[in-house]
Order: C-alpha cells, then sequence, then structure tokens
C-alpha cells in the first residue's frame, strides 16, 4: 500500500520500553547509535514505526518502499518547514530545506539558475585553486586530523566559491563563521529549544546573528557588481518571469548553502580518506585516474573518474551526511497501510535503508563496485540509495557537490599517501550531521 491508501491501520501503540527517557525519549539512544535503534524498532513494528523523542511521538519509517513514499509525497500531505523548522528553524529560516509547495517551487526555480552546467563549469575552475591553496601548508604525520583539516578546507572553498574569496576577511573571522555554522547544525539536538544561555539553541542563536552579520556586510557590493561567485549569482539571478530574490532571501540561501555544501562534503571526504586508508588497492586504483588528468581537471574529466565515483557513492552508503529526513503531516495521509494523521512529525530513515541486507550485499562492508555497471545494486530499489533525498526536495546541489569532492581527492591523491589501521572504527558524532569525533587520525605522508 502506498501514501492515500484507504484501508489503513493506525501506527502501532509505542511500548513502554520502546519510550525512553521520559520528555527526552529515545533522543541519547539516537546519538549514540541510529542504527541500533532503528534495527529494534523495525523488527518489532516494521516499515511504519512510533518514535518519542522531544515529549512527541513521530512516525518513524524504514526500508525503501515507506521512505519512497515519503519522499514523493505523491498527495501532497507531508511539509519539510513544520519539522525541520522544531529542530533548526530559527537558525536556517528561508533555506530551501524549509519552505513547501508554491513559495519551494518559486525559490528553487530561481535557485536552480545558479546550478547551471555553464555555472557548474565555472565553479569547477575556481575550485582547483582554492584546494590548492588549502592543502599546501598541510602537514604529514602519524596523526593527521583529516575530518578538521578538511572541514576547514571545504570552509575555505565556500568562502571562495560562495563569496568570491571575501578579501578583506582573515583567518580568524573564518574561524568565527565556521564555529557559528557548527553551532546553528548541532542545534538540532538541543533539549532547551529556546534563546537560553550556555544550551545548544542559546549558541546557535549567536551564531545565526554572527552569519548574518558577516553575510549582509557584503551584500551591498555584490548587488553592485555581478560576478561568479554564487554570492554573487544570487543577487542577481531571476526567473522566467524577471523575479529576483530580495535581499533577506539573498541571506538565508547563503546561509543553508554554505552549510549545506561544507559540511556535507566534509563528511563524504573524509569517509573516503578513512576507507581508502584501510583499502590501499582501491587508493592506488584512484591515483591511477588521478594522475592521468592534469592539476586542473575540467568539470567533463572529473565527472569521468569512474573509480573515485565508486568510491564516492559506496562512502554516501555508509555514511550518508544526512542520515536521517523529517516531514510534516499537513493532513491525514496513508503510507504503507499506516494511518498518519495530520499533525503527526514523520521521520525518514534513510541511512538504515543503506544498511539492508535485503538490497545490499554484505550491507557493511566497503565495497563499491556494488555501484558498477555489473552489479548496480541502487538499482535493487527505486529508494534504495538516496543520499540527496529524493521528490521536490532532492538536493539541488547534488552535482556540485560531487564535484568538489572529486576535485579535492584528486588533489589529494595527487599529492599524498595515507593509511588508516584496518581495524579503526570512526567514533561517530550524531548531535548533529555525523563526524567523527576523535577527528579521523591518519597517517599522511607526502608523495
Amino acid at each position: 500500500m502506498t501514501a492515500g491508501t484507504l484501508e489503513t491501520r493506525p501506527i502501532p501503540t509505542l511500548r513502554r520500553e520502546d519510550r525512553g527517557l521520559p520528555v527526552i525519549g529515545t533522543l541519547l539512544e539516537y546519538t549514540k547509535d541510529p542504527q541500533a535503534v532503528f534495527q529494534r524498532e523495525w523488527d518489532h513494528y516494521g516499515q511504519v514505526a512510533p518514535m518519542y523523542s522531544l515529549g512527541r511521538t513521530s512516525a518513524l519509517l524504514l526500508g525503501p518502499d515507506a521512505c519512497g513514499a515519503a519522499l514523493t509525497n505523491k498527495d501532497g500531505a507531508l511539509a519539510n518547514g513544520p519539522a525541520w523548522s522544531r529542530l533548526v528553524g530559527p537558525f536556517f529560516h528561508g533555506g530551501l530545506m524549509l519552505i513547501d509547495f508554491d513559495e519551494h517551487k518559486r525559490h528553487r526555480r530561481i535557485l536552480q539558475q545558479a546550478f547551471t552546467r555553464p555555472r557548474l563549469q565555472a565553479y569547477t575552475e575556481r575550485l582547483h585553486p582554492a584546494i590548492e591553496k588549502g592543502v599546501a601548508h598541510w602537514d604529514a604525520g602519524e596523526a593527521f586530523p583529516s575530518y578538521w583539516k578538511l572541514k576547514q578546507l571545504t570552509l575555505d572553498i565556500a568562502a571562495d566559491l560562495f563569496m568570491g574569496g571575501a578579501a578583506d576577511t582573515g583567518p580568524a573571522e573564518m574561524e568565527r563563521v565556521n564555529k557559528a555554522f557548527i553551532a546553528c547544525v548541532q542545534a538540532a539536538t538541543g533539549i532547551v529549544r529556546g534563546n537560553v544561555p550556555f544550551t545548544r539553541w542559546g549558541r546557535a542563536y549567536r551564531g545565526r546573528k554572527v552569519l548574518e552579520d558577516f553575510l549582509r556586510h557584503y551584500l551591498p557590493a555584490r548587488r553592485a557588481e555581478q560576478s561568479d561567485d554564487i554570492f554573487s549569482v544570487l543577487c542577481h539571478i531571476e526567473d522566467e518571469d524577471g523575479t529576483r530574490f530580495t535581499d533577506d532571501d539573498v541571506v538565508n540561501h547563503m546561509i543553508f548553502l554554505m552549510m549545506a555544501a561544507h559540511d556535507t562534503s566534509t563528511i563524504t571526504t573524509s569517509t573516503m580518506l578513512q576507507y581508502l586508508g584501510q583499502h590501499p588497492q582501491w587508493q592506488d586504483r584512484c591515483r591511477a585516474e588521478a594522475l592521468a588528468l592534469g592539476p586542473a581537471p575540467s568539470m567533463t574529466e572529473l565527472e569521468g573518474l569512474e573509480s573515485i565515483d565508486l568510491v564516492m557513492r559506496e562512502a554516501l552508503r555508509l555514511r550518508a551526511p544526512v542520515p536521517v529526513l523529517v516531514r510534516h503531516a499537513v493532513k491525514d495521509t496513508a503510507i504503507q497501510g499506516v494511518r498518519i494523521p495530520a499533525g503527526t512529525d514523520v521521520v525518514i530513515g534513510i541511512q538504515f535503508t543503506h544498511l539492508m541486507s535485503q538490497y545490499w550485499s554484505d550491507p557493511h562492508t566497503f565495497d563499491p563496485d556494488r555501484f558498477g555497471p555489473e552489479r548496480r545494486e541502487d538499482k535493487s530499489h527505486r529508494f534504495a540509495w538516496e543520499p540527496f533525498g529524493g521528490g521536490a526536495h532532492k538536493c539541488l546541489g547534488m552535482h556540485f557537490g560531487g564535484l568538489e569532492v572529486k576535485s579535492i581527492m584528486h588533489r589529494l591523491l595527487r599529492d599524498y599517501h595515507w593509511s588508516v589501521d584496518p581495524g579503526y572504527v570512526a567514533p561517530i558524532d550524531y548531535h548533529s550531521l555525523p563526524f567523527p569525533s576523535d577527528g579521523l587520525p591518519i597517517t599522511f605522508r607526502r608523495n
């Protein structure tokens, strides 16, 4: 049964043992091991399970059929804004992920003009010098903190591609911006939901102000002169009717896009570094591809990096940068024969599907060839692999993100060798987007 089916049953009654702590519910369990929580719910409830957190019971969707029904949202019953706003709304309001229906279509139609193929080609040309500059002073060592180094690199790249370099902005200011983004993202698991000092939300409110002040400082110059950085593009693009973004629109979209671009790219690239360090045969295979190209490959050449693409896809499967998506039912609907009443929050378990043995062979094993033309395990189900979401809210910057990750990997493979203990398991922190809390230390050597 799919969304909108009339013959339905209610969401199962939550068992006492599945409720978790008073008010907090399963939130702390989730931040420690979401996969274990989801597996327990799947084993007992199946595709649509009750999930209690922060005083609310949500409908948890597990498996590609249930997740796919929510992502396609054929009857328009599920909205992004109310659900995400409860998690991070004060800090990313107005971003594309937090608006719905006609407003979303209007904004997305304008934003698409910033990600046309000619503009992606121009962004790619800017990527290479920014990456070269960013890694020039990386020191080799036995415990190189790869995640934190990559996070600074991707923020520096964002400053160049999104901000045109922000020439009068020094390292200290960019560090403030980085900390502000981290504070805003980590608000999602805050327990106290208000502007209260020494809480996640309190830090996020301060972080949002830092980001707004930072962007509004540069806004007049971007309005006055048109260039090929994304900030300037957002100031000048328009749809077929000549509609442009207001200043508030530009700032809201910039904050969301910069967060999404540098956080998700960091997670994906660091995951690739880990697995390539643990599987040297794949590292050699990818390095051969990188060395076959020049130091600044074109967009078409990056798209042709087959082995690196396979590794990137496998990294996105094993550690989805956004492991769950959330929605809110604005009217009654049904998913897989279960009634979802209006007012219910819905949690879409993307990462759980990526590790289901029903669709993936030996799913916890690093095996990029599963995406190769002879196997294509990602085609086992239309929604078996959805790291970018799906439907109307599918990630608009997915192609740009892929080009950025491949450009970084191309440079690192040409300049460095690295290794990671085969037995190493990254201690993932799920308080925000998943990241290795130890910084993912690797043994790093220049070629």
